[in-house]
């Protein structure tokens, strides 16, 4: 496991989000995520670091059950669509049907970025919306502040200052302090 990031290997890093809002057979949604990161590796996806937990009201509904998300950094020889396929499989597993876009689900793995790629066709990477995010950005600034948008080259942290969607999006250890 990398406890100290350089340039050169946050450029190559893949970065994969992960959320729900709902915990399936789970007893709670962090026991959801918990058993999503360890089904990473079953797919030859090996987790470098990973984000706290962090909690926002679900989008566009906020009546909806709150979501729970986390970003972590992960290390593969795999391509970014053997990535997605991956992903993809794990959601299967966990019972993610896909319906309505936005709607309640156990589990959302998103492909953010593939090291440095930048792809518009079946995948799409860097992922087009992730840095409006604060779920997103604000769990990647969390373990890499320093990783680079492949397209306009801003950093994590940039972003999460920016980010227009889950603005009220924050680490559960901060939602415990309250």
């Amino acid at each position: 496991m990398k406890n100290q990031f350089d340039q050169n290997w946050l450029d190559q890093a893949v970065v994969v989000a992960l959320g729900c809002s709902l915990p399936g057979s789970y007893p709670s949604r962090e026991a959801l995520l918990e058993a999503a990161l360890i089904a990473l590796a079953s797919e030859g996806l090996e987790m470098a670091r990973r984000s706290t937990w962090w909690t926002s009201a679900a989008w566009p509904d906020p009546t909806a059950p709150a979501y729970l998300n986390g970003v972590v950094l992960v290390e593969t020889e795999a391509s970014a669509s053997e990535v997605l396929a991956a992903l993809h499989r794990i959601e299967t597993r966990f019972a993610r049907v896909r319906g309505e876009a936005n709607a309640p689900r156990t589990l959302d793995l998103d492909l953010i970025a593939h090291g440095r790629a930048v792809l518009d066709g079946a995948v799409v990477v860097p992922h087009p919306r992730a840095h409006e995010r604060l779920f997103v950005m604000g769990p990647l600034a969390q373990i890499a502040p320093d990783w680079r948008h492949p397209v306009d080259g801003r950093t994590a942290v940039d972003m999460a200052a920016t980010a227009t969607v889950g603005t009220d999006a924050a680490p559960l250890a901060d939602i415990a302090k309250l």
